[in-house]
């Protein structure tokens, strides 16, 4: 880069829907927005052991948006690359980051003790895992933690700010502020931007100032049910499930989806007759999730506070059990019927969902909510397409279970609210649309296109110089 230019190159969540990773180069300094991991498929994972674009050594910070593994889920890598520079984001992203990434070592690390075992056998040459919880401690202490709403120099000519994006706990969206000699540029990243008046979270916050806004397009080609409609088709699946004297598997993300759940589940205890229902929350990782949301209470919604203060969370008590261990998850499938099991991971990729899954997917009687987005190639995303039989570890099992996707309870931003969050903006920016997948990001191009200068689709590699003022 020459010292006259400031530039943005996408290096992750280029029309698809995972790997997050974005590099601003601006007064000779660069910075990452985010180092996430790529989900998916066992091809499109593989991707991850690849090296980084970039010469790791030369990131001088990185500034993650929220703690969600595929925007966070490579920072160990960064660190082994060389990276030694500070990590900025919000404290409850970095109390969340402890948990989760040091799950994705664990995984990691067991992944290849599997694989190691089996290339044991037939002579094969071992493997090391793509990170572990070594690497995870030691990325860690380049944690600073930011506050909301606080501007801070985190290098010389770059400034920037977090603003809840309400998505999950601690998301924030970043407004960065770029200055070489006369020259300025003010920069927006959405982050992963919420879904205005859902459950436990604020709503996204609206910035009235960019320059140029990097905006992510998840759901840019449709719009989610309203939520009281959401409700009334919960109630419905809860009853049809419990006259067919059945289960209900819910695969959901640890970290957001899981919290929402238990907050509906507590609101409408009555109204869906929950007390017909026991409740197991199958997923260690969601449970000190759920208490680093007690932790910061304060960033929820004022009516959701008075609920999820320490120690008041206990509308569902009597029907919620948390599994920490795998006995306590294995016992839950000699439960027959009358069992609500939340279970990690949101996609079905891995974790206890998968256990689960095979021991109910083949059973008329279960049931399995998708309640969050599932990449393509991911099990998840095969039973939403319909698939009549279900790839889990390694073996195929006929899909006879209900399949239900409610996609009133997305994270996300549907299309109508990415376009109601851009038009805060004062003097309309140029957009770039990130973490979305092809035909999303066209729809919603489409639509940005009249009320925007330009709209750009992002594609790896592609660098796009930044606008300048004096």
């Amino acid at each position: 880069m020459t010292q006259s230019a400031m530039q943005y190159t996408c290096y992750g969540a280029a029309q698809e829907v995972t790997g997050s990773c974005h590099l601003v180069e601006a007064n000779g300094f660069r910075v990452l927005l985010d180092c996430g991991l790529i989900q998916g498929s066992d091809e499109e994972e593989a991707r991850n052991a690849e090296s980084f674009p970039f010469d790791a050594t030369t990131i001088d910070a990185v500034i993650l948006s929220h703690a969600h593994i595929d925007h966070s889920g490579r920072l160990p890598l960064l660190f082994r690359a060389g990276f030694t520079g500070p990590i900025y984001t919000h404290a409850a992203t970095r109390d969340l980051c402890t948990i989760m990434l040091r799950d994705s070592a664990f995984i990691n690390e067991r992944n290849a003790e599997w694989l190691n075992r089996h290339r044991k056998n037939n002579n094969g040459e071992p493997v090391q895992p793509l990170y572990n919880r070594d690497d995870v401690d030691a990325v860690m202490t380049q944690f600073e933690a930011v506050e909301y709403d606080a501007r801070i120099n985190v290098l010389p000519g770059i400034d920037v700010r977090f603003n809840d994006a309400g998505h999950i706990l601690g998301a924030g969206i970043v407004e960065l502020w770029l200055s070489q000699a006369d020259r300025h540029c003010k920069l927006v990243y959405s982050g992963d931007l919420g879904f205005g008046g859902r459950p436990v979270l604020r709503d996204p916050t609206t910035i009235a100032d960019a320059d140029m806004v990097i905006l992510e397009s998840t759901y840019g080609n449709r719009n989610h049910r309203s939520l009281e409609d959401t409700y009334d088709e919960l109630e419905q699946i809860l009853g049809e499930a419990g006259q067919a004297s059945g289960n209900i598997l819910i695969p959901a993300f640890a970290v957001g989806r899981s919290q929402a759940l238990l907050h509906l589940f507590a609101r409408n205890r009555t109204r869906w007759q929950l007390n017909r229902w026991q409740i197991f929350l199958d997923s260690p990782m969601a449970i000190e999730a759920t208490e680093v949301y007690f932790r910061h209470v304060k960033l929820l919604r004022k009516d959701a506070q008075m609920l999820w203060r320490p120690g008041q969370h206990n509308d569902v008590t009597d029907q919620l059990s948390l599994t920490r261990t795998v006995e306590e998850s294995m016992a839950i499938n000699r439960v027959s019927s009358g069992a609500i099991i939340i279970a990690a991971s949101g996609m079905c990729t891995g974790g206890r969902i998968r256990h689960h899954l095979k021991h109910h997917i083949g059973r008329k009687t279960s049931h399995v909510i998708i309640v969050g987005y599932q990449e393509r190639g991911t099990p998840g995303r095969a039973l939403v397409d319909g698939a009549r039989e279900l790839r889990l570890m390694g073996k195929r099992y006929p899909v006879a279970a209900t399949i239900h996707t409610v996609g009133g309870l997305s994270a996300h931003a549907d299309q109508a609210g990415l376009l109601a969050w851009y038009r805060a903006f004062r003097d309309a920016p140029p957009v770039v649309l990130v973490h979305g997948e092809p035909d999303a990001q066209l729809s919603l191009q489409q639509q940005l296109e009249p009320i925007a200068p330009s709209v750009t689709v992002a594609r790896f590699g592609h660098s796009i110089p930044l606008p300048e003022h004096s």
